[in-house]
């Protein structure tokens, strides 16, 4: 029977605990581990990515800029890293980060979310050309059960300027988590999740999202453990999906070193379980 994104996402928290773990190779990380700055040190950086983290871990989240910046060769090690991933059933979310209008919009949910190389278990996107552009990804993430999540308040300091702005009453950050939570329906874990940053010091209200809520920035840019427990009421625990990359990888290129690094900050937050 076939599953929502939402009910897989539930599904593999409840195995494998509430984290997911980047895939970040910046070129100073390629350099950490001894690799060279090209697309066989990117291969080899995500090949022992997946080797760590594929089947350890609830999912993974591949950072699209970093194999972009080595043009086809870098896109082919993408295909190829979430291919692998998928096929043996880890949930792989693209953290691309797209947002346009009209068919520009439709080809990237295509891309993304379709049935391409590139196809992904879900997508982050950018709603700040107006939410109702990202309707060809939304409906294409509905039909092809796929997971959708949207940036709505995120912890660089420009942001602000944007997010925070009120609009009827409302700051733009809380129309965005407003707008997504219409789409999840009550009663079943929801596809469509936002991204909030895991080191503010205050979010918009989801208590009405029924949906995932990724928190990036945790280890390397100071989220912890306790301040996400600060940041969430412990109603929407059991929502949230801490977002590790840098304070993992930075354990390679050991294998075995980056799984215990993984499995100490799957200790720390099982508390969200």
């Amino acid at each position: 029977m076939t599953t929502t994104f939402g009910e897989r996402l539930a599904a593999a928290k409840s195995t494998h605990g509430p984290i997911c773990v980047g895939i970040d190779p910046h070129p100073a990380l390629l350099d950490a581990w001894g690799l060279s700055a090209d697309a066989d040190g990117l291969e080899a950086f995500a090949e022992t990515c997946v080797e760590a983290f594929d089947g350890t871990v609830a999912v993974v989240k591949p950072q699209v800029a970093f194999f972009e910046a080595y043009g086809s060769a870098g896109i082919a090690v993408l295909e190829r890293t979430i291919e692998v991933l998928r096929a043996s059933g880890t949930l792989v979310l693209a953290d691309a980060k797209r947002g346009d209008i009209g068919s520009t919009m439709d080809a990237y949910a295509r891309t993304w979310l379709g049935d391409g190389p590139l196809a992904a278990d879900a997508v982050t996107v950018s709603p700040y050309l107006g939410f109702g552009a990202l309707r060809p990804a939304l409906d294409l993430a509905h039909t092809n059960q796929r997971g959708i999540f949207v940036l709505a308040a995120t912890s660089n300091p420009e942001a602000a300027q944007i997010q925070q702005a009120t609009l009827g009453g409302r700051t733009i950050a809380q129309s965005i988590v407003d707008d997504a939570a219409q789409l999840n329906p009550a009663g079943h874990p929801g596809s469509v999740g936002v991204v909030i940053g895991a080191t503010l010091t205050e979010t918009p209200d989801l208590t009405m999202l029924n949906g995932p809520i990724l928190l990036p920035g945790v280890g390397a840019q100071g989220g912890t453990a306790d301040k996400v427990r600060t940041l969430l009421p412990e109603p929407l625990w059991r929502a949230a999906i801490p977002n590790v990359s840098r304070d993992v990888l930075r354990a390679g290129p050991s294998v075995t070193a980056l799984r215990a690094r993984l499995a100490e900050f799957q200790k720390e937050f099982t508390f969200l379980r």
